[in-house]
């Protein structure tokens, strides 16, 4: 019995394997961590199962808990592969799931245990769509679990249905709200958020995609600016060319008078890129500043949208715009575009009124033509 590592292309694996006899066979199997001491009681378990003769199979579930996988599936998935912003969310779910699961065994989070969760937090009344992002996370967290770590051999969320709607949130800007904003906003963010929000309403740019932009990517002479959303599920991201109108030009001319050594448009005192949490807190006391009710910073994108729509941009050239890989996300928008027909179809009422003015004296000209 022991612990060891496998080769693989004349290198060891980071995992732990294990070696054990039980009922006269000798078993290797994969602990499923690299941290040896993780391993070592993984190991010592099964050794007291044997001896107990309780051991049937192994069952790695019973020895990886919910803290482990959170703190795997977030340093080795969530920071990796997903947005800052993405995954500084991740942590704020991961915050709510550990009231409920935190250092519950694998094997003890059953259907029923998430069933039991989301009654919970609904009944706490938080948003259906709060429940469905944070027991997402611990669906993918358990399928990464299964089908690469190898922790668990059925995931639990397999054929649940939790009847969990998402948000249709469409919440935007009138010109008032933006004018109170604004001068909520004055000095706030290193006197960067003004400018932050303007430039936001004018190109549709995510959080993330505002707070990473640099000066290599703005061409001021052909007034455009590229950029690569993070957040695509594709591996080579395509980029965006987003024209800049007059207001956005107007900014960034204004702002290129005054550049740091990092190179990136928004800076802070010590001339480096904005902490995402900082812009959140910043924006959040600014909205409550203005007094506007239920105003979130991603809703500036969604009113750069929902404004393009309502002056009749058609939606394919506002998902080329926002950099949505599908137009079906752009759909949220389509009443917007079917509301800035009107001006079209009330021409019909003008023309209509015409004809009906001018007949009868068309009638009488007919009349007398006959007389005559």
């Amino acid at each position: 019995m022991g612990l060891f590592k496998r080769k693989k292309n004349g290198k060891f694996t980071n995992v732990w394997w294990m070696c054990f006899t039980a009922d006269s066979v000798q078993h290797r199997k994969s602990t499923g961590t690299s941290n040896k001491k993780s391993a070592q009681k993984i190991l010592n378990k099964i050794e007291t199962q044997i001896a107990e003769g309780k051991w049937l199979d192994i069952d790695t579930a019973k020895f990886h808990d919910f803290d482990e996988l959170m703190q795997r599936y977030l340093n080795e998935h969530s920071k990796i592969n997903k947005a800052a912003s993405t995954y500084e969310k991740d942590l704020s779910m991961k915050a709510n799931l550990e009231e409920t699961f935190k250092g519950m065994p694998l094997d003890k989070i059953t259907s029923n245990a998430i069933v039991s969760y989301k009654n919970k937090r609904l009944t706490e009344g938080v948003a259906q769509n709060t429940v469905k992002n944070e027991l997402g996370m611990l669906r993918n967290a358990l399928n990464i679990a299964q089908h690469i770590w190898k922790w668990i051999r059925e995931n639990p969320f397999s054929g649940l249905k939790l009847g969990l709607k998402a948000n249709e949130i469409d919440r935007w800007l009138n010109p008032e709200e933006e004018k109170l904003l604004l001068t909520a906003a004055e000095d706030k963010l290193f006197g960067t958020l003004p400018d932050i929000i303007l430039l936001d309403l004018h190109t549709g740019l995510s959080q993330e995609e505002i707070l990473n932009l640099k000066w290599s990517q703005i061409d001021l002479t052909s007034k455009t600016l590229r950029t690569t959303r993070k957040k695509t599920k594709k591996k080579d991201r395509p980029t965006r060319i987003i024209p800049l109108n007059a207001a956005a030009v107007e900014i960034l001319t204004r702002r290129a008078k005054v550049r740091s050594l990092s190179g990136y448009v928004f800076f802070n005192t010590a001339g480096n890129k904005i902490d995402a949490g900082k812009l959140k807190k910043t924006f959040k006391k600014a909205r409550e500043d203005s007094g506007i009710a239920s105003f979130r910073f991603h809703d500036l994108r969604h009113t750069f949208a929902t404004r393009l729509a309502q002056r009749g941009v058609d939606l394919y050239k506002i998902a080329k715009l926002l950099g949505h890989e599908d137009i079906s996300t752009t759909q949220r928008y389509a009443h917007h575009c079917s509301e800035s027909l009107r001006d079209g179809v009330e021409i019909l009422d003008n023309k209509a009124t015409s004809v009906l003015e001018e007949k009868p004296a068309t009638l009488r000209e007919k009349r007398k033509r006959k007389k005559g």
